[in-house]
């Protein structure tokens, strides 16, 4: 039995990636989406090994779960929509936010051909990946603006994920859904119709941040930097290198068509991610604001008490920034 127990140790230690001397990281983020390209990229082309840090990307598909698994200090870097954090900081977790990936919604609501108009919703069941998430999020936002009231006049279901909001499309259990690229192209090309481009309404919002447990924070923030290094070289690569990009996103959208890659490059490269995971604060403060219609203590909460500002300033501090975009 013993000799048994020491084979299969063997054999982990033989099949499992390992450096010695580097320090463990663990990176979770919440959806398959080209706002994780930063973290990919910075993976696949060894970036964190370069700061000595031996990184395991986690996809956990539930920002509230993936930020359990954050507050625990289960992850040292949690992805996932800043409302979520700010949620759980104010049941008093003990998390900060970092950074932005991306400072706004990108989603499209998408519907079965029949429905011809934002008023066809009406009755009809609309997808979201879960409760509180951003394209729940999202999706009541639309909505709203569109006079309509979620719940009351449009259904909404939890799907779960990016991937079960399409196939519910597909099966007729539910009539719309919420997709982001590259899922949203494929969507497209299956025959359903853009009923309401939400990226277009330029929602203000972190989505998503990057957050980190307290305790690491105190102890450990020496990880916190060199992830964040990794993290602007890893954006800067994906803008420099377009075949290594092209090819980080089809390996984790599991999207193979060269078409959606290219319109999902162009997009989050040229539009939509920035060059460091800057902080927009009027998104914290829309964040804030669709927290206080659920969560009383938002109403009175700064965006300032969630954010903790000095690995950013590090960066700016240490000149990586203008040495890769000289």
């Amino acid at each position: 039995m013993k000799r048994l127990i020491l084979s299969t140790a063997l054999l982990v230690l033989l099949v499992t990636p390992f450096s010695w001397g580097a320090e463990r990281i663990r990176i979770g983020y919440s959806s398959i989406s080209g706002s994780y390209i930063g973290i990919w990229v910075a993976h696949d082309a060894g970036l964190f090994a370069r700061e000595g840090l031996e990184d395991q990307i986690i996809l956990i598909p539930s920002g509230s779960q993936l930020a359990q698994v954050t507050v625990a200090g289960e992850v040292e870097i949690g992805s996932f929509n800043g409302s979520s954090a700010m949620a759980a900081a104010l049941k008093g977790a003990d998390i900060k936010i970092i950074g932005n990936t991306v400072n706004k919604m990108i989603f499209s609501i998408y519907v079965r051909p029949e429905i011809k108009t934002v008023e066809g919703l009406k009755g009809r069941k609309l997808g979201v990946t879960r409760f509180g998430s951003s394209t729940d999020i999202s999706a009541r936002y639309a909505l709203r603006k569109h006079n309509l009231q979620p719940e009351k006049e449009v259904t909404i279901l939890q799907m779960g994920s990016m991937s079960s909001i399409m196939g519910g499309l597909q099966g007729g259990s539910i009539e719309a859904g919420v997709v982001s690229p590259p899922t949203l192209f494929a969507v497209d090309k299956l025959g359903f119709k853009e009923l309401i481009n939400i990226t277009d309404m330029n929602l203000t919002f972190p989505n998503p941040s990057l957050i980190v447990q307290g305790g690491i924070l105190r102890t450990r923030p020496e990880i916190v930097d060199r992830f964040m290094r990794a993290y602007v070289r890893g954006m800067h690569r994906a803008r420099t290198d377009k075949e290594l990009t092209m090819k980080s996103i089809a390996r984790y959208s599991k999207v193979e068509d060269p078409v959606f890659l290219q319109k999902a490059y162009d997009l989050y490269i040229g539009k939509v991610l920035e060059r460091a995971p800057y902080i927009d604060m009027p998104g914290m403060q829309n964040a804030l604001d669709d927290l206080a219609k659920t969560v009383p203590e938002a109403r009175v909460a700064k965006p300032e008490q969630f954010i903790d500002l000095r690995f950013l300033e590090n960066l700016e501090k240490g000149g990586l920034l203008k040495e890769l975009y000289r």
